[in-house]
């Protein structure tokens, strides 16, 4: 039972953190949107990379990225959210109806861990260069959250001795 208890609160963990973006991300558009513009741009790369081509110089697709992070973000919250929930209700249930209720956190921990790795880590950091500017680097924060939501995911599906 405790460690489903564990399992059960580090997944809610993870979309309280969900959240807290979500809400900065709105609350604070302008800064944050700031970020995605100067990434997408790549205004503070290298002046002598071969890469600046790739640059995205158009307000309305830096809003469309934006909104579309925002718009996963808040997929894996619902996802994290309601698979909390499902997995809290089948705390005492035996173990095949825990490990089924754990496919809702299941999938929105994977699709948040595929927004830091797929859109932070590897289209900000690698295709737009993000990796070399030290003003709009966001890979540390990506990195730490993937991390955070991987080492969820693996607890989450060990297995229990109880």
């Amino acid at each position: 039972m405790l460690v489903r208890f564990c399992k059960t609160s580090l997944v809610a963990a993870c979309a309280i953190d969900l959240l807290l973006v979500i809400v900065n991300n709105l609350s604070d558009y302008g800064t944050n949107f700031q970020f995605v513009q100067h990434v997408l741009n790549m205004d503070t790369t290298f002046e002598s990379s071969q890469l600046h081509w790739r640059a995205v110089e158009s307000p309305w697709i830096h809003h469309a990225f934006y909104l579309i992070i925002i718009l996963w973000e808040a997929a894996a919250l619902g996802l994290i959210s309601v698979g909390t929930w499902t997995m809290a209700r089948q705390w005492r249930a035996p173990a095949d109806r825990f490990n089924e209720a754990k496919s809702l956190a299941t999938l929105g921990l994977t699709l948040s861990l595929l927004l830091w790795l797929l859109a932070f880590i590897a289209i900000g950091g690698e295709w737009f260069a993000m990796w070399q500017s030290p003003a709009w680097n966001g890979l540390e924060a990506a990195s730490r959250l993937f991390t955070i939501n991987g080492i969820v995911l693996i607890f989450l599906h060990l297995p229990e001795s109880v």
